[in-house]
């Protein structure tokens, strides 16, 4: 499917509630319930040819088809392991996972936190799945991936080695919920080594669609106690916090929990502590609960001195139910940056960063309760690159990635260029480019409007993105020229001469009527360089201008194309400001709005790919042969422009 289809198609799809936890993308086309009934009636155990019990689910270098680790790996299912197996035994909680040889704490960590909260660990594991009502061997996850929710269906193959589970597996030895869970994850990222290395903040996300950020506390703001206190406000997956009196002041406290359920903090403000004998009876009845559960308390100020980072994850509005809880404002933009139309770099490359896609947000209410005072407006914005871990057994490092904040008022439904956009210093960033999944930054900005730029930190490094944005208040945010229901629109037409035909180009017509080349030369003295223009752009352009539908064009409409090529020739020299005889495509846009027309990000890279050079540069032909091709495009009817990108 071509890219402006697709998008069309994703659009009208998440019109349609499309990629929500309710209605999740079918992974691999894979229906649960169809295939599940299937099974049934056939009387056979699914068997998932999409990610086979073999090598090549294993993984490519440390778990590839040759490596010592996968030696003697035979896949099994639970009834093949322990005579009765549970899917969910008592309830999911963090006992039931233990990391196996697979380097995915990160993982554990994340698949154990979701087990305290049973409302997002069913939008994860769907209720329903068991090893005795109608078991067929197939099982099924949900997981957000860069915007849409998705549904694995899997089998109940396991890898196993002497009659035990290789990776996850449960402290029982007959719970099997978290090792098929892994295998899902597993799936969706390509095999299992994928899985190796990682934060549990990426399985945070991935369970319940949240943005995370982090906090290095070594240099944490002065206000981070209120980010914690309104991250429980907004419902957010992070520790607890509250304030209790002391000896006549007020104390900051923190409660912790260890995800293992043991070691516990044993200083001030512990279980046992005597800090709790100096507090109100009535505090202290509320807070202290004396377990050795892996949950404890501790002082703010031994919190910071004790920890590195805190990591919090904000939650969307649909995955907290509770009607007490504040809620983000969330939107969020997938996009690409494509080699020689919109991957422009960072700052560093001034020529070509404001190629990169651009998002214009206004800021109108201020906080209700501002940390410092100010009246300012709270916004997350991250920076999310796409299918990092699919891309590892292909040898594919990410990206360097990060964004830039500009304050902007002014026509938004244009592409910015470096004439108004770096006119002024950025006044955010996200701070140094990261090779990371995801780059995210919490601002308080003024009201106003802002252009985000998000960019690679190279120019011309190929990548899918996505771009989210959580505001406390209600925010106006778009992409910067996606005008509505089109994907190009004609801002002018250069006017053209109307006066009589002078004799010298009678004289020329009359020379080269009727002949069949197509090397007529319509730029003498300049330094374009041209071979003449294709067959292909000639019948184009005899489509454009043959009003009479003769298949060939007469003196007067053989001079508005003389008149025509004059203005482009015009437009393509004031860009091809090296007096090479070409232009670079990072300059097509300019040229194509110079020539009267405003394209947007995905026919720019449909344009570029069609008509740009191995060295990403185009010539006069084919900079002619694209104008005239959208000047049909435009001239007709409207139902013709979703076939834009297929013309190209």
């Amino acid at each position: 499917m071509t890219s402006i289809a697709g998008k069309l198609a994703r659009q009208n799809e998440r019109a349609e509630g499309m990629g929500t936890n309710k209605n999740a993308v079918k992974f691999c086309n894979q229906d649960y319930s169809t295939l599940k009934t299937q099974c049934l009636q056939k009387g056979r155990l699914f068997e998932d040819d999409t990610f086979p019990a073999g090598s090549s689910s294993l993984g490519f270098n440390i778990l590839g088809p040759n490596s010592s680790e996968t030696q003697g790996v035979v896949w099994k299912r639970p009834k093949e392991l322990c005579k009765n197996p549970c899917f969910i035994d008592n309830g999911a909680t963090r006992t039931d996972i233990c990391q196996g040889q697979l380097g995915d704490c990160w993982l554990m960590a994340a698949i154990a936190s979701l087990t305290l909260d049973q409302e997002i660990l069913a939008r994860v594991v769907p209720p329903g799945q068991s090893f005795q009502e109608n078991y067929a061997g197939i099982f099924h996850f949900q997981f957000w991936q860069f915007g849409d929710w998705i549904d694995v269906v899997i089998d109940d193959k396991l890898p196993t080695r002497n009659g035990k589970l290789v990776f996850v597996h449960s402290s029982q030895g007959s719970e099997f919920w978290s090792a098929l869970l892994e295998k899902a994850y597993a799936k969706l990222n390509g095999c299992y080594e994928a899985l190796s290395g990682g934060s549990a903040t990426e399985g945070f996300e991935d369970f319940t669609g949240g943005i995370s950020e982090k906090y290095e506390l070594k240099n944490a703001p002065s206000y981070l106690f209120k980010v914690i206190q309104r991250a429980l406000q907004l419902g957010s997956l992070l520790a607890c916090a509250i304030e209790v009196h002391y000896q006549g002041k007020t104390v900051e406290l923190v409660r912790l929990r260890n995800p293992w359920g043991n070691v516990e903090w044993t200083g001030p403000w512990s279980d046992s502590s005597g800090e709790w004998n100096r507090i109100l009876p009535e505090e202290k009845a509320k807070l202290v609960n004396v377990a050795e559960d892996g949950e404890f308390w501790m002082a703010f100020s031994d919190f910071l001195q004790s920890f590195a980072t805190l990591e919090i994850c904000n939650l969307t509005p649909d995955t907290l139910t509770s009607d007490k809880l504040s809620y983000w404002n969330h939107y969020q933009f997938s996009g690409q940056w494509k080699v020689g139309s919109t991957a422009g770099g960072c700052l560093n490359f001034p020529a070509t960063f404001c190629s990169n896609p651009q998002y214009a947000i206004k800021l109108e209410d201020v906080d209700d309760d501002p940390f410092d005072g100010e009246d300012r407006c709270t916004l997350l914005v991250g920076l999310m690159q796409k299918d990092g871990r699919k891309q590892k057994k292909l040898g594919i490092e990410l990206n360097y990635i990060g964004f830039t904040i500009f304050k902007f008022k002014g026509r938004t439904d244009v592409h910015l260029g470096q004439e108004v956009l770096l006119r002024n210093s950025p006044v955010a960033r996200n701070g140094s480019f990261i090779n990371a999944r995801e780059a995210c930054t919490r601002f308080h900005l003024p009201p106003g409007e802002y252009i985000i730029i998000p960019s690679t930190f190279d120019a011309n490094m190929q990548g899918s993105f996505l771009l989210r944005v959580f505001t406390e208040n209600t925010s106006i945010i778009h992409l910067v020229d996606d005008f509505p229901n089109r994907s190009f629109k004609c801002i002018f037409q250069p006017k053209l001469l109307q006066s009589h035909t002078d004799p010298d180009f009678k004289t020329l017509f009359n020379q080269t009527a009727g002949n069949v080349s197509t090397n007529c030369n319509f730029f003498p003295g300049s330094k374009i360089k041209t071979a003449g223009f294709s067959l292909n752009t000639c019948r184009d352009i005899v489509s454009l201008l043959d009003k009479d539908g003769n298949g060939k064009l007469n003196l007067e409409e053989l001079h508005v194309l003389w008149q025509k090529i004059q203005k482009y020739l015009e437009v393509f020299q004031s860009v091809d400001t090296d007096n090479s005889g070409t232009m670079s495509t990072h300059e097509m846009r300019e040229a194509l709005a110079k020539a009267g027309f405003q394209v947007n990000n995905a026919v720019l890279q449909a344009i570029v790919s069609r008509y740009a050079g191995p060295d990403f540069s185009i010539n006069f032909d084919s900079f002619v042969s694209c104008l005239i091709r959208l000047e049909m495009l435009y001239s007709e009817s409207l139902f013709l422009r979703p076939l834009l990108h297929r013309c190209f």
